[in-house]
């Protein structure tokens, strides 16, 4: 543990909890595969581990992600200057340039195959290509799900350029227009990657909204997807 964490990490623990003693605490900072920070109370110990892509930072933001994750822990309230500045830091051009190399490096994306038992994934992607973007989007890497998730019905990997639809999609009692739907939406972030706006992160954008309303069947889709 280096002086300085250790020096942000005791001031941090004495604005959270001012009149407790602190216990031993250890931090360092660990090669996850994404922006990750945990903390975990082990036998009356503190242990702390933050990405090692926060190394540089500003001591301000050290400050502030420590001071989150003390508040989380001991079920404080988070002050929004500590949150904005840590959400500000994690939205910089730099950091996510950073944290996207570092997934593609250390991460690994499970890619099995875009062509399922009934839908083929990249024949669709190209017809909607065709429909809603001149066929000038650059096809990414398709890719079913390996389960039948209903939780997370596709989303769009920006590290590994790819796009994952849950495999519940690849069934005969699915209509096409829904297959359809999920994809373009996850298409709509391919276009519209996600900004940030003061100290929101925008994922669906005005823009986003709008095209995605060009969708002919939308709200079939969406009445299909409340029952699924």
């Amino acid at each position: 543990m280096s002086p300085k964490l250790s020096e942000i990490l005791h001031e941090a623990f004495r604005e959270v909890r001012p009149r407790t003693l602190a216990p031993l605490m250890h931090i360092r900072f660990y090669p996850f595969v994404s922006i990750n920070n945990t903390i975990r109370l082990r036998q009356g110990e503190l242990y702390i581990r933050l990405s090692d892509l926060l190394e540089g930072a500003p001591e301000a933001v050290l400050y502030s992600i420590v001071y989150i994750l003390l508040a989380k822990l001991y079920r404080k309230p988070i002050d929004r200057i500590h949150s904005g500045r840590y959400r500000r830091h994690l939205a910089s051009h730099d950091l996510t340039a950073k944290a996207r190399l570092v997934r593609q490096m250390r991460g690994r994306k499970h890619i099995r195959s875009a062509r399922g038992h009934h839908y083929h994934l990249e024949e669709i992607f190209e017809e909607l290509n065709r429909r809603f973007f001149h066929g000038l989007m650059g096809r990414p890497q398709l890719t079913w799900s390996k389960n039948h998730s209903r939780r997370s019905l596709g989303h769009y990997d920006p590290a590994h350029n790819t796009i994952v639809i849950s495999r519940v999609f690849d069934d005969p009692r699915v209509p096409r227009y829904a297959v359809e739907y999920i994809l373009f939406h996850e298409m709509l972030h391919l276009k519209h990657p996600v900004k940030l706006r003061g100290t929101r992160r925008c994922v669906h954008s005005r823009e986003f909204h709008d095209e995605e309303k060009m969708f002919p069947e939308l709200e079939l889709a969406r009445k299909f997807l409340r029952v699924l």
